[in-house]
């Protein structure tokens, strides 16, 4: 009996004690929800890392002859967006025209405020418009 005291006089001492704790407190890593703007580098480092996805439509090829190839379509769509620039706002601007090339067609209207630009590809039928507003000058 003196045991069954004893074991009920220590639990009540035990239960009666205060107990301490201390709230829990979460906080992020990434500094995109609020973490240490410092871990940036680190998560961006580790999420490249583990992406094994590659975009399929991007050139891994760097050879002498790709890269020339590359910067000669460049130059090329470079001379004929200023040939087309030319044809619409150049010192004898004209009021439509339909260029075509590699499987594009770029069409453009010239009304009295605007002039509306229709690129179309034609092997899909997509269309993209642009509408470029015209400023006249008064002076």
């Amino acid at each position: 009996m003196f045991f069954a005291k004893a074991g009920l006089l220590a639990t009540v001492l035990v239960l009666a004690a205060p107990a301490m704790a201390q709230d829990i407190v979460y906080r992020p890593i990434s500094p995109t929800f609020g973490g240490n703007p410092f871990n940036s580098n680190h998560v961006l480092g580790v999420a490249n890392a583990n992406n094994d996805t590659r975009d399929p439509r991007a050139t891994t090829s760097n050879s002498q002859a790709d890269i020339f190839a590359r910067q000669l379509q460049s130059r090329l769509l470079s001379s004929l967006s200023s040939q087309i620039v030319d044809a619409i706002f150049g010192d004898n601007p004209q009021e439509q025209g339909l260029i075509s090339f590699g499987g594009q067609t770029i069409e453009f209207f010239r009304s009295l405020d605007e002039v509306t630009l229709i690129i179309r590809n034609d092997e899909t039928g997509e269309e993209t418009r642009i509408v470029v507003p015209l400023f006249i000058d008064v002076n």
